[in-house]
C-alpha cells in the first residue's frame, strides 16, 4: 500500500485536473491547516484509520453506506481494505416543490417494547426488543461540504449542483441523519443505547475524503464524522467535529433530550441562516432538544490534504428533492429519505474470547468496558459458536463465514473480495457489569447477552441475527410496536412520489453488484425481511395531520393497522445496475401516505 505521504503527494499533483474549482462559490474544495487532530477523534467513521484511533469504534454501522468509482463504474467500498457496506431499507420523498430538499417536518409515534425478556434462542415463539432489530431509525438530507467527494464547491439550497456518481462537476457534497436509538442496552459510547429505558437522537453528518474517481483517498481520514446529540439547551454534550470528538460526544449528560417509549414526536430539519437546525418535540412531555450544524457549535468539515478540521457550518445541498438530487458518493440513492439501519444484533447463550473495549486519552478522557467479548455461543448460532476472534494486527480470523451461512473464502479481513463476516465482537454479557469512564466506576447491564457484529466488519454478513428473524412489528405482543412516522411535509405539503430502496445487495456475498445478478432482497439465508407499509395511525401521530392519516410502519403486516404493504420484499424492485447494483430500488410511485384507500382523512 502506497505510504500516505506518497498518497497526499498524489492529490496535491491531481488537483488541477480532477477537481473541479469553477464556480461562483468562494469556497474552494482543498486547504491545508486548521485544527490538529487528536490522536483519538472520528476522522474515520467506520474505525479504520492508518493513524487514529476513533473513540466510538461501533459506530460503523451507523455510518452512511459509501460506494466507490473505479474506471467509471460502482463498486462496494473498502476503507483501509475492508468492506463497510451495511443493510439500509430506506423510503425516498420525491419531491419538485422549492424547499422539499431543505425545509421539512414529521410527526412520529416512538415504539414500545414488549414487558418479556428477549428471547435468545431461535425457537417460536420470539420476544424481541427494538434495539435488536435496529440500532437506529434516520431521517436523512444531502448537505454541502466543499471538502467532501468530489471536492468541488457546492450552491447551498440549489439545484445547480451537479449530483451524478458520474460527473466530474458534482458539488462537494456529505450526508446529514437525524439518528433515534432504542433503548435497552447502553452505554452509547460502545453500545446501541443511550440508556436502559429512554430513546435519544443524535445529529450525525457523513463525509468522504476522496476527488473524483477514487483517484485519491486519504487513508487516514476516509470518511470523517460530525456527531452531537439533541440537547434541551442546544449545546453539544462534547465536541462534535471529527477532529476533537471525545468521550463526552459520545456520552448524554443532564441536558440531553431523552424520550419515553410511545411518545409523540414532532421532528423538524430546517437550513436557518447559522446552519442546518433539527429539532424534536416531544408532544407527550413537552420536551424539545435541537442542533444547529454550526462552527459556532463546534462542527468542522476535514482537509482531505492532511484531515485537519475547518470550522464550518453546514447548509443543505438542494431545494427540491427531485430524482436527479443525490449524494454522488453514497450507496443510497437521494436527499429527503426515512431509513432503518439493520443487521447489528446477535441474541446469543454465552459469549468467548475477551476482547476488552478503551477509549484512552481521548481529549484527555477515558472509557474502559473490560467484559467484551468478541463471539457469539449458542443464541442464533444454534448448537455452533459463531465467529471470530480476528488478531487486531494480523487481520486473522477464525470461522468466517458468509451470506447463507457458508464459509468465507478469505480468513483474513483486509482486502478480501466478498463481504464477510469475520467477528460478531463487540458482544456484551447478560446482566450487570462494570465501567471505568473517566477513572470513576459506573455499571450499565443488558438483559441478554449480544454480540453486535460491528467492528472487524460493518453487519451480520451471514444474516442470521434478530433483524433476520420473523422478530418484527407484527401485531403480536412479543415484538416491538412498530414506530409510526407521518410525513415529511414541506412548507404544508406532501411529497407526490415515493421509491423503496435497499443497499443491502453490496452486503450480499453472491451480489455481483455491476450485473445485478444475485442481488436479492432479502438476503438468501435470511428467515425474514422486513418491508415498509401504511396503515392508519391509530390513534393519530403528532397533532397537525387528522386523525386517521396514513403512516409508515416498518417489519411485517400488523392485522390491526395495515392497510397496504406493496408486496411485501417485492416492493424493494430490482437492483440499480446504472448506478450501482448494489442498491435495489423501486420506480417512482404515487406516495402511499396521500393516495391509499382505507386511510381515511386526507391530507395536505
Amino acid at each position: 500500500m502506497p505510504s500516505t505521504r506518497f498518497r497526499v503527494l498524489a492529490l496535491a499533483a491531481l488537483l488541477g485536473t480532477t477537481v473541479g474549482l469553477g464556480g461562483a462559490v468562494p469556497v474552494s474544495g482543498v486547504s491545508v491547516g486548521g485544527v490538529t487532530p487528536n490522536p483519538t477523534n472520528m476522522l474515520d467513521c467506520n474505525g479504520h484509520s492508518l493513524t487514529y484511533r476513533s473513540v466510538k469504534v461501533d459506530l460503523g454501522g451507523l455510518c452512511a453506506d459509501p460506494l466507490a468509482i473505479w474506471g467509471g463504474d460502482a463498486a462496494r467500498f473498502y476503507d483501509n481494505g475492508r468492506y463497510v457496506g451495511h443493510d439500509e431499507p430506506m423510503v425516498r420523498f420525491l419531491s419538485n416543490a422549492p424547499g422539499s430538499a431543505n425545509t421539512l417536518t414529521y410527526d412520529m409515534r416512538l415504539s414500545t417494547d414488549p414487558a418479556g425478556t428477549p428471547t435468545v434462542s431461535t425457537h417460536l415463539p420470539i420476544t424481541s426488543d427494538m434495539a435488536e432489530l435496529v440500532p437506529a431509525v434516520w431521517l436523512g438530507m444531502a448537505l454541502c461540504d466543499p471538502q467532501s467527494y468530489p471536492l468541488n464547491p457546492c450552491i447551498p439550497d440549489s439545484n445547480r449542483n451537479g449530483s451524478g456518481t458520474k460527473d466530474p462537476l458534482a458539488a462537494g457534497s456529505a450526508f446529514m441523519e437525524l439518528q433515534f436509538y432504542p433503548p435497552g442496552y447502553p452505554p452509547f459510547i460502545d453500545a446501541p443505547s443511550c440508556s436502559a429505558g429512554r430513546w435519544c437522537a443524535a445529529l450525525t453528518i457523513d463525509s468522504l475524503e476522496a476527488t473524483y474517481g477514487f483517484k485519491f483517498i486519504n487513508p487516514n481520514c476516509t470518511e470523517p464524522v460530525n456527531f452531537a446529540f439533541l440537547q434541551r439547551n442546544g449545546v453539544p454534550a462534547g465536541p462534535p467535529s471529527p477532529q476533537l470528538a471525545d468521550v463526552a460526544s459520545f456520552t448524554p449528560n443532564a441536558t440531553t433530550l431523552m424520550m419515553n417509549p410511545g411518545d409523540q414526536l414532532q421532528v423538524s430539519v430546517t437550513d436557518s441562516v447559522g446552519g442546518l437546525r433539527t429539532e424534536v418535540t416531544d408532544l407527550t412531555t413537552g420536551q424539545s432538544g435541537w442542533m444547529t450544524a454550526s462552527a459556532a457549535n463546534g462542527f468542522m468539515n476535514t482537509s482531505a490534504l492532511d484531515c485537519s478540521g475547518h470550522p464550518f457550518t453546514f447548509h443543505a445541498e438542494f431545494s427540491s428533492a427531485a430524482p436527479q438530487n443525490q449524494v454522488p458518493w453514497a450507496a443510497a440513492e437521494g436527499s429527503v429519505m426515512l431509513a432503518n439501519e439493520l443487521g447489528h444484533f446477535e441474541p446469543c447463550s454465552s459469549l468467548s474470547h475477551p476482547f476488552p473495549f478503551s477509549v484512552p486519552y481521548a481529549g484527555g478522557q477515558s472509557f474502559v468496558d473490560a467484559a467484551v467479548s468478541q463471539t457469539c455461543v449458542g443464541g442464533v448460532e444454534g448448537a455452533r459458536a459463531g465467529e471470530g476472534p480476528c488478531n487486531a494486527v494480523t487481520g486473522a480470523c477464525q470461522s468466517p463465514t458468509t451470506e447463507a451461512g457458508l464459509a468465507c473464502p478469505f480468513h483474513n479481513l483486509v482486502l478480501t473480495l466478498v463481504p464477510c463476516e469475520f467477528s460478531d465482537g463487540l458482544c456484551m454479557p447478560r446482566g450487570p457489569r462494570p465501567l471505568v469512564v473517566n477513572g470513576a466506576f459506573q455499571q450499565v447491564g443488558w438483559p441478554i447477552a449480544g454480540c453486535q457484529a460491528n467492528t472487524f466488519q460493518n453487519g451480520d454478513l451471514d444474516f442470521d441475527g434478530s433483524a433476520y428473524l420473523a422478530d418484527w412489528s407484527n401485531g403480536s405482543s412479543l415484538h416491538p410496536t412498530s414506530l409510526q412516522y407521518i410525513g415529511p411535509f414541506s412548507h404544508g405539503r406532501g411529497y407526490p412520489q415515493v421509491q423503496f430502496e435497499t443497499d443491502v445487495g453490496g452486503s450480499e456475498a453472491l451480489c455481483d453488484t455491476h450485473t445485478g445478478r444475485g442481488c436479492t432482497a432479502g438476503p438468501i439465508g435470511a428467515a425474514f425481511y422486513p418491508y415498509w407499509s401504511v396503515g392508519r395511525s391509530t390513534p393519530a401521530v403528532g397533532s397537525s395531520p387528522p386523525s386517521g392519516t396514513c403512516a409508515f410502519n416498518f417489519g411485517g403486516t400488523i392485522p390491526t393497522a395495515t392497510v397496504a404493504s406493496f408486496g411485501g420484499d417485492a416492493q424493494y424492485g430490482r437492483p440499480d445496475t446504472v448506478r450501482y447494483g448494489g442498491t435495489l430500488i423501486s420506480s417512482p410511485r404515487a406516495n402511499p401516505e396521500l393516495s391509499t384507500p382505507g386511510c381515511t382523512a386526507p391530507v395536505p
